[in-house]
Formats: structure tokens, C-alpha cells, sequence
């Protein structure tokens, strides 16, 4: 094996999304970054991420890092893409096996925040490290694509909610309203969410009802993978793949 053959490594980083307040107290998509502390790039804020070790699954990986590097342990977590580009890091040669996650706003709030780790408004970042930028912008594609026809917005709920709030989800992340009378046929036409028998505390008027997904549907269908033995994520259990 040739020296260059032998430089190549692999990696695994995670694109975190959350919604949370902007400054003016708007929701807003926003993912953590965290600043590289070493070169390549050093200085630059990058992706949460680190190398996959041999004794550990993929998922797993990314799991860890994010735990190690944010804090965070996402509700929803699927793998995304393997980059792998020869030019996308100026040293050795990596591949990244990339994960996106989606974590409520309450999960968000518990992320480490210091100098070295911040939350960015997802649609306006600054230059990454490595190919980052991209990743991101493949990465929000997905998430809107998938958002369309899947059941991911929970990942950014808690265990139960209202309609509104739900709508909500799809605006921010859609960045255009939604008819809220449509919203609600196609919702409850869907079977995927049940009535708590509870309403909302705290609201002035009539509370809403609250809500909370059908966890007797199985949103996946993972084919001839469900016979794999790596541990099975939230994704595979709640998501749609």
C-alpha cells in the first residue's frame, strides 16, 4: 500500500437542527457549530464531528461526538451522505459519513455554549472549514424535501403539542405560510397524530387541544436493513427513511 493510500481516514460529522427564538423572539432555523482549535482550519467554525473508531457503529459515532462535542442527544438522527471529495481537506485524505439531527427547542437549551461551541442561524453562515458550507446546503435540502411528504417535524417538538405549533414547524422550515384550515385536514387525514384529551395551559383564550404522534404506525420501512444488527436509532424508530 502506498503512502497516500495509507493517509486516508474516516470521519463522521452531524448537521444539528433546532428551532429557537431569534433576536426579535421569532422562531428561526438555526444549527451549533463548533471552532476548530487545531489546523487544518484552525480558528474556523465547523461541524460537530470527530473519527470514527473501528469498534464502533456508524450511528453510534455520531452519536458520541455530538454528546462529547455539544452536549446534545438528538430525537432524530439519520445518516445523510458520504462526502468524500479528493481536494476537501488540505491534509490527509477524509471521508465524512454525515448524519443530520433534529432536536426540540427545550433539548436545544441544554447544548454547551461557550466560545468555542455557538448556535448560527441556518441560512446565514459564515465560511466553514472543509466542505462544511455544502454539507449544510445539502443538508437543508433534505430537511425541506423531506419535510414535504414525511413525518420528521416531531424531531423538533416535545412529547406533545398543538396543531399551531406543528404548523409552525413546517413555516419556519418551509420559510413560507401554510393555510392553517388545510394544515389541519391534511394532519388529521394523515392518522399520524393522536388527541391527548388534554389542552394547553396558560392561554387566555379557549386552550387548544394537544396532541402527540400515533406511536402504533410504523414510519419506516427499512427493508432488507431491518435485518442488520447495529442499534437501531430514533430514525429508525420514529422517523421516516
Amino acid at each position: 500500500m502506498s503512502t497516500a493510500e495509507s493517509q486516508v481516514s474516516l470521519a463522521v460529522s452531524t448537521v444539528i437542527f433546532a428551532l429557537r427564538p431569534s433576536a426579535s423572539g421569532e422562531p428561526e432555523l438555526v444549527l451549533p457549530l463548533v471552532r476548530r482549535i487545531r489546523e487544518p482550519y484552525e480558528g474556523q467554525w465547523a461541524l460537530p464531528g470527530g473519527p470514527l473508531n473501528s469498534n464502533e457503529d456508524l450511528a453510534e459515532a455520531a452519536s458520541r461526538t455530538l454528546l462529547e462535542t455539544t452536549a446534545l442527544e438528538p430525537r432524530y438522527l439519520e445518516q445523510l451522505y458520504a462526502f468524500g471529495q479528493l481536494d476537501r481537506s488540505p491534509d490527509d485524505r477524509v471521508v465524512s459519513i454525515v448524519y443530520w439531527a433534529l432536536v426540540a427547542g427545550d433539548e436545544a437549551d441544554r447544548a454547551i455554549q461557550s466560545e468555542n461551541v455557538q448556535w448560527f442561524t441556518a441560512d446565514d453562515l459564515p465560511e466553514l472549514a472543509f466542505d462544511h458550507n455544502l454539507i449544510v446546503d445539502y443538508a437543508l435540502w433534505r430537511l425541506r424535501t423531506k419535510l414535504e411528504y414525511s413525518r420528521i417535524a416531531h424531531g423538533f417538538l416535545g412529547e406533545t403539542f398543538t396543531l399551531a405549533q406543528l404548523r409552525e414547524v413546517y413555516e419556519v422550515v418551509l420559510r413560507k405560510p401554510v393555510d392553517p384550515g388545510n394544515f389541519r385536514r391534511m394532519v388529521e387525514a394523515s392518522g399520524t397524530v393522536v388527541a391527548t384529551g388534554e389542552r394547553l395551559a396558560g392561554t387566555p383564550h379557549r386552550p387548544p387541544q394537544l396532541y402527540r404522534y400515533n406511536t402504533s404506525i410504523d414510519l419506516t420501512d427499512e427493508g432488507p436493513l431491518s435485518r442488520l444488527s447495529a442499534p437501531r436509532t430514533l430514525a429508525s424508530t420514529r422517523g421516516d427513511n
